[in-house]
């Protein structure tokens, strides 16, 4: 419980702001579980496709502060690695 004013807010700030930080990170992993699953099978044009998703969504995570930048840029690093294989 909090036991001034100013806790109870920041309680109500940390509770929108963890709200907004799942809802990119949800979506963040999403995409990158599609594009693992599209790698396994073997589609290199769907995987392509599902690349370019994932680095928009690390960008906006990175942008929103969800993740630090230099995370979002190593995991795109990964992920194209990984592509550039099934090439």
């Amino acid at each position: 419980m909090p036991n001034s004013k100013s806790a109870e807010k920041r309680n109500r700030q940390n509770q929108k702001r963890r709200d907004k930080n799942r809802v990119v990170r949800s979506r963040l992993r999403t995409y990158e579980r599609k594009f693992r699953e599209a790698l396994e099978e073997g589609e290199l044009e769907n995987a392509e496709a599902v690349y370019h998703d994932v680095v928009s969504e690390l960008d906006i995570a990175a942008r929103k502060g969800v993740i630090p930048k230099k995370r979002a840029s190593r995991h795109k690093s990964r992920l194209a690695k990984q592509l550039d294989h099934l090439r």
